[in-house]
């Protein structure tokens, strides 16, 4: 962020903080609307507003709290602090839409101040008959709105945040003044306490979420505190304190008026009389003075916060053109006052002034705040899964309370104006597609997720290890694991592996680097490890890559195979390879085939040549007889294969060489196979071949596979120590060949 506000004088301490936020939420809403939701909800139901609205501010001022003594909270408040939690393209989308609702609260708050004055108008006009010619004047209430919006506008941009603060000392004092005769006022005549039902509402009420849409907006004073971030001394210790007590006292007022309206006032009379308060407060004229207070200091607020939360956009260059943000960030002369940034939020506040329509705008107030107050929430709730060690708040919050309120906002949305919703929704989402053509970062939500991610993965590693010992009824799956010094010439290994690991198991591709770690071939193993992620890149693999410094081929599988599986369990399948004709690999995979045998991993052999794959269409599988393990295992490594997309249209063939005289026993089992295995195998494709004097296994096998793109044949270790490398040599017609030693049962069911 730019340094142009951080080096300007901030002096503002706690107090500003409450101030700005309790005459936000005791505002023109208490006074205008609150015995009008009193009167078509209930007690109750008013009640029920206020713990509603509630569930959704606590979590908001807790994770406010929170997130401003983790970090220091610079100018624009709470789009400083989503723009630093979600980058800057999402926080911008949410800012600019938190700007709007800030800038039009203040048309919401002198509509209502003109509400407020219709009474003194009233009073003028039958005291001062000459002022009668001025009627139309004096009793035009959006006339009255843009006088009111004029000196408001001229004010801040002459005087500035300080004239606001000053005033808001005043107004808060009138507004508890007004509030203590309203509670010591009596009930109105001829209304009977003993008559009071607590739970039913006025005839043919209006709905409880268009209701609450109305007062919501009350509920938002704690933002308000928030936007003045920029002003304060110690934002760390002012936000929390001054947020978190400005919300308990307004809860607490919120309630002592919801009763004391129920118990002085029919509904009636609360649903038709809008300052109803006047009328059982201990002196009347109180109330509109109150209200009017209360409308000038939450105008205050808003036009204080609003420019503010403006300039930090442009501060941090959000818009496209320079020149725009330049004039934007622009303060006024030797102070922090954002000039440029007061102009536009004042002209908006006008134009819905002109508009006139007070529920219309507290409709709109309430749909942004409700999408900032659930981004608020949804970063405390994503810090605390993410467990960042630099995320260390000196006050903390609930991950549960922050759920709550993220979920709630965002449902609330939906209750109160499903099509409003959709719209503030969609706005959001084309400012953040426009703004990310020109600003590429978005560091901050990739660390957020990033770390809550990091998170999940190790608690479901944990969890998994924990069973791994109990899992012995388990359905196979491949853990793989695989060992080679080629990765970067030939691409077989490295194939096999991102297919099996495509979509039914766990892959790991370990690049060997023969020698001693010391501190270049460490260089070279970062170098090569860069290599193979572009790669991986290239083929949108997701095999796991790294490197390994060793020694020798077998001290490498040696450490290889003792790694945990980035799954959470151990590993349960190596591949290795060696490419046909080379036999000096050949014999170190066979010299190193007790070191595998010791570990019971099953053990596939990669027998590469110059025709690789092919054409990814045919893969033959050849079993035996007598040796279910290996056939089993071969035949459920074909159908791994066929869940990558380079083989979805490929066909598997089986072959089975079978002693004479046992055909149909031979038959049946592996057409069962299939059938029980559910295998997408047609019984076409299953051939049985039957042994003769003339021809040994390697001859047919040539013969059958010569076109097929990849072979799978079994093999025996035991035999393989007494054949050593012949035992893989003579298959010189075949593409690629995968010999298969499963060392445990698997079942096909």
């Amino acid at each position: 962020m730019s340094d142009t506000l951080l080096k300007q004088k901030a002096n503002f301490g706690t107090a500003p903080v409450f101030m700005t936020a309790i005459s936000t939420i005791l505002g023109a809403i208490l006074y205008l609307r609150f015995g009008y939701a009193v009167a078509h909800t209930g007690f109750i139901g008013a009640i029920s507003i206020i713990i509603i609205g509630h569930l959704v501010t606590i979590p908001t001022a807790l994770a406010v709290a929170e997130i401003a003594t983790n970090r220091k909270v610079q100018g624009g408040g709470a789009y400083y602090i989503i723009s630093r939690s979600f980058g800057l393209n999402i926080g911008a989308a949410i800012g600019i839409a938190l700007f709007l609702s800030q800038a039009i609260s203040v048309a919401f708050y002198v509509i209502a101040f003109a509400e407020a004055f219709m009474p003194f108008s009233k009073y003028l006009l039958e005291v001062y008959p000459i002022l009668e010619p001025y009627s139309f004047l004096m009793l035009n209430k959006k006339l009255i709105g843009i006088f009111m919006m004029l000196l408001l506008s001229t004010l801040m941009l002459t005087k500035g945040a300080n004239i606001g603060m000053n005033l808001l000392y005043y107004v808060v004092v009138i507004l508890f003044a007004s509030l203590i005769m309203f509670f010591m006022g009596k009930p109105i005549e001829g209304h009977n306490i003993e008559d009071v039902n607590f739970i039913s509402s006025v005839g043919n009420p209006d709905s409880f979420f268009y209701v609450f849409t109305i007062i919501f907006p009350a509920f938002t004073g704690i933002a308000a505190g928030l936007g003045l971030s920029g002003d304060l001394k110690d934002p760390k210790k002012s936000i929390p304190k001054g947020t978190l007590l400005a919300t308990a006292v307004g809860i607490i007022v919120y309630v002592a008026v919801a009763l004391k309206l129920v118990l002085s006032a029919s509904l009636e009379d609360l649903a038709a009389d809008q300052l109803i308060m006047s009328r059982i407060a201990i002196w009347g004229p109180i109330i509109p003075i109150g209200l009017g207070c209360a409308a000038i200091s939450s105008a205050l607020g808003s036009v204080m916060v609003a420019p503010r939360t403006l300039q930090a956009l442009g501060v941090d260059e959000i818009f496209p053109t320079l020149t725009l943000n330049s004039w934007l960030s622009k303060n006024k002369k030797n102070t922090i006052e954002p000039i440029n940034a007061s102009i536009i939020s004042c002209v908006i506040a006008f134009f819905f002034v002109v508009i006139g329509d007070i529920n219309l705008v507290a409709e709109v107030i309430a749909m942004f705040f409700m999408v900032t107050y659930s981004a608020i929430c949804l970063i405390s709730l994503l810090e605390h899964f993410s467990a960042d060690p630099s995320y260390r708040p000196t006050f903390r919050s609930r991950w549960y309370i922050s759920l709550l309120g993220a979920v709630l906002s965002f449902w609330l949305m939906f209750k109160m104006n499903p099509t409003y919703a959709i719209i503030s929704v969609v706005f959001m989402v084309l400012i953040y597609i426009y703004i990310s053509k020109y600003n590429t970062s978005q560091g901050g939500i990739i660390k957020l997720f990033k770390g809550v991610l990091f998170q999940l993965s190790r608690q479901l590693q944990i969890f998994v290890r924990k069973r791994e010992y109990d899992s012995a009824d388990d359905h196979w799956r491949p853990f793989a694991i695989c060992v080679t010094d080629v990765t970067l010439e030939k691409r077989d290994t490295f194939d096999l592996m991102r297919w099996i690991s495509h979509k039914y198991g766990f892959g790991t591709h370990m690049h060997f680097i023969e020698g001693y770690l010391d501190k270049e071939s460490h260089h070279t193993s970062q170098k090569t490890l860069s290599k193979l992620h572009h790669l991986a890149e290239g083929s949108k693999s997701k095999v796991y890559l790294d490197t390994i410094i060793s020694p020798s081929y077998t001290s490498a599988i040696a450490q290889v195979i003792q790694l945990a599986s980035i799954s959470g369990k151990g590993h349960n399948l190596v591949v290795l390879e060696f490419e046909r004709g080379k036999k000096e690999k050949l014999e170190q995979i066979i010299k190193n085939h007790y070191l595998l045998k010791a570990t019971d991993l099953d053990v596939c052999i990669l027998s590469s040549t110059f025709r690789s794959f092919g054409y990814n269409k045919e893969i033959h599988i050849w079993i035996s007889a007598d040796d279910y393990q290996d056939s089993n295992l071969e035949i459920l490594l074909g159908y791994i294969l066929l869940g990558h997309k380079d083989w979805e249209n490929a066909t598997i063939k089986i072959f089975s060489i079978f002693l004479e005289g046992t055909l149909e026993t031979e038959k049946k089992r592996l057409l069962d196979l299939i059938r029980v295995g559910r295998l997408p195998i047609s019984p076409s494709n299953v051939s049985l071949i039957e042994k003769d004097s003339e021809h040994d296994f390697k001859s047919i096998i040539n013969d059958k596979s010569s076109v097929a793109d990849f072979t799978l044949i079994g093999f025996d270790e035991q035999i393989l120590q007494k054949k050593g490398t012949s035992y893989f040599e003579g298959y010189e017609k075949l593409g690629n060949i995968l010999f298969v030693n499963s060392m445990n049962k698997k079942e096909i069911k």
